[in-house]
């Protein structure tokens, strides 16, 4: 007697009077490219219509009873109100919740950030900590993954959110289809400082793109700032300023988070030894290996690597890890 497949994981979508359109369509986009693995239902806070930020409404299939019938829950951005939809009461505890851009107002509103880190739009997160100071804001990255609780920033980072979502969930090789579909980056390097508004550099002004480049393809080398600095002919002080602009995180961090990304793409797709991978990823030892990826998922490399190549659920939660150069 054969098993039945298992149901794919819910995702429901909360659609507030004054949502943005582009927003609300991300995660039926992203989700649905995965195939089956996902379902994702579309709702309203009362079965009504909703009145977008364009010059339009949408229709829902579902109200908002479906919420309680949730894996995942996403807000999209809609007009910033204090007002907490009624219909939050129906999400059933444990369910994993999401915010795009402005829809942190909305978990903040609720009391579900105090006390925890979350990120929103750039243009609005010094009015957001003025209003919510409970909430650990955090201006200058794509998204913040706090477990249970995942926040981001404007617009278009909503893609990059609901990717990492499906790295989490099953993996870099089905994330990574699902951005060749999708036409996005699987990925992308640092956060909103590259994309706050600020003086235009002077065409003399020199890049830390090459010195990326060149680092990505050398992880395995002890790398050093001073030799990054020197690829990119700054002294160390420049360089380390112009890539905190550039990036939005420090090289160092930089350097971790690629090497850490590098390890977990040859855990899930070789079958090297996690000590063979540690030197290919340019971490000195097993441990070192081992130390920074529990800091960025929560769990082993052998658990890492037992969870996607059999197809299953990570465990844990990523978090920015860093360390010096």
């Amino acid at each position: 007697m054969s098993r039945s497949a298992p149901a794919p994981h819910r995702v429901v979508v909360l659609a507030l009077d004054g949502v943005y359109p582009f927003e609300l369509g991300i995660p039926a986009r992203i989700f649905g490219s995965a195939g089956r693995l996902y379902e994702v239902l579309t709702c309203s806070a009362d079965g009504r219509p909703v009145r977008t930020f364009a010059d339009f409404t949408v229709t829902t299939e579902h109200g908002p009873e479906v919420l309680a019938t949730a894996d995942t829950v996403v807000i999209p951005p809609s007009e910033v109100t204090d007002e907490v939809p009624e219909a939050l009461a129906l999400i059933r505890p444990g369910t994993r919740l999401v915010s795009i851009c402005t829809g942190s107002y909305v978990l903040a509103s609720a009391g579900l950030l105090d006390g925890r880190p979350a990120t929103t739009h750039w243009h609005m997160a010094e009015e957001f900590g003025r209003r919510f100071p409970r909430v650990r804001i955090d201006p200058g990255v794509l998204f913040v993954d706090d477990g249970d609780v995942l926040t981001s920033a404007g617009a278009a980072s909503g893609v990059d959110l609901c990717l990492h979502l499906v790295r989490k969930d099953h993996g870099s090789k089905v994330a990574n289809q699902v951005a060749r579909a999708c036409v996005v980056p699987a990925w992308r390097d640092g956060g909103q400082a590259q994309y706050i508004e600020r003086p235009v550099p002077s065409p003399s002004s020199e890049s830390t793109a090459l010195a990326r480049t060149w680092a990505l393809g050398h992880l395995h080398l002890p790398l050093s700032l001073a030799e990054l600095a020197g690829k990119a002919q700054m002294s160390g002080r420049t360089f380390a300023r112009r890539f905190q602009r550039e990036v939005g995180m420090s090289p160092g961090r930089w350097l971790t988070q690629q090497r850490v990304d590098r390890a977990r793409h040859l855990l899930e797709c070789s079958d090297l030894s996690v000590d063979r991978i540690a030197g290919e990823v340019g971490f000195a030892t097993a441990a070192s290996l081992r130390q920074h990826l529990q800091a960025a998922v929560g769990v082993s490399p052998l658990a890492y690597r037992r969870t996607f190549q059999a197809g299953g659920t990570a465990a844990g939660a990523p978090a920015g890890a860093g360390a010096a150069l």
